[in-house]
Order: C-alpha cells, then structure tokens, then sequence
C-alpha cells in the first residue's frame, strides 16, 4: 500500500527513531512492503520509516534489478535492494564527497550535501540476518541519506552553501518530466 510521505515541516521528521525490537513479524513485513510500494510509487532512491509517520529504525533503498538507475538520479551507479533494521555506520576514512541530493520530505528541491565517501554499515533484514557491507560512492551517500532520517535530520540541515540549494526543475531542467512528489 502506497503511504503518503510527511514534508519538511511535520515535527515527526525530526525525532530519533527506536529500534525493531522484533524481527520477522506480520507488521515488520507489512511496513516493508509498504515503504518499497511508497518509495517506488515516488521514483525514490531510498526510504526510511519516519517518512511515512513510523518512527522505527528501518530503511529501505536500492533497486531489485541490479543494472536499474533510478530516474532521479540517472548519473548515479545502481544500487542493490537493501532492507536495513537497526543500522550502525562506521565512515572509513575522513575522505568526504559532495553531491547532489534531494528528498521525498523535501519535494521539489536539491542540494550539494557533503557525505563519507566510503562507509562500512551493519544491521539486520527483515528476518534478523545480520548484514555488514562496506560501500562507497552514491551507495554510501544514500545509506547516510536515510540513516539520518532514524535521527530526525534532513538534507537541507547539512547544506553547507546554499547558492548550491534551489528547486530541481531550475538546477537540473531535464529532470523536469521525472515525477518527485
């Protein structure tokens, strides 16, 4: 089910979000589901619960073909299907990366965010099989994207030159068709 996604603003973007406490149940995958039809329903590269009013540390991102771009970005390098419960990340390195991001909270709008290039993250699925990955690039900045949203941050909190923050269809025209609500 495709769940309307809170915009910057709503007080429920800015809270910590508390651990699953309980892997494999009929909710978990309830909500699961419902972020990818949500997330997939808006052109999104990823998801985290508190977007959709659920404040559990959860987060979805990715794309189950492995050579699929997401049409926002359509520059980045795929990234797999991921289901992240309870993430912990770990930046390896100092090495930071500016890039463009936008947000489904924050519709209509992009920003050059500086991010940990490489990243090394651990958590569970769905069922409580750990996952533990090191990645870089736009899967790095994507993860760190949604994990702030488990501690009430959005992008526009970590712009740092905001000649650099403005709408998508005047920053980038030819993204104009790509739906983004």
């Amino acid at each position: 089910m495709i769940r309307p996604i809170l915009r910057m603003g709503d007080p429920r973007l800015l809270r910590v979000s508390e651990p699953v406490r309980e892997f494999g149940t009929a909710a978990l995958r309830e909500l699961i589901a419902d972020m990818f039809d949500t997330m997939r329903a808006a052109n999104g590269a990823g998801l985290a619960a508190p977007q959709i009013g659920v404040p559990l540390r959860v987060v979805i991102f990715g794309s189950a073909d492995p050579s699929a771009r997401n049409p926002r970005y359509p520059d980045a390098d795929p990234v797999p299907q991921t289901v992240l419960v309870n993430p912990v990340l770990r930046p390896l390195g100092e090495e930071m990366e500016e890039g463009w991001e936008g947000c489904l909270s924050v519709p209509g709008l992009r920003g050059v965010v500086p991010r940990y290039r490489r990243l090394h993250y651990t958590g569970f699925d769905a069922q409580g099989n750990p996952i533990d990955r090191i990645v870089e690039g736009f899967h790095a900045r994507v993860v760190q994207h949604e994990v702030d949203h488990l501690d009430g941050i959005l992008y526009p909190m970590r712009v740092r030159d905001f000649t650099r923050f403005g709408f998508t269809d005047v920053l980038f025209p030819a993204l104009q068709d790509v739906p983004e609500e």
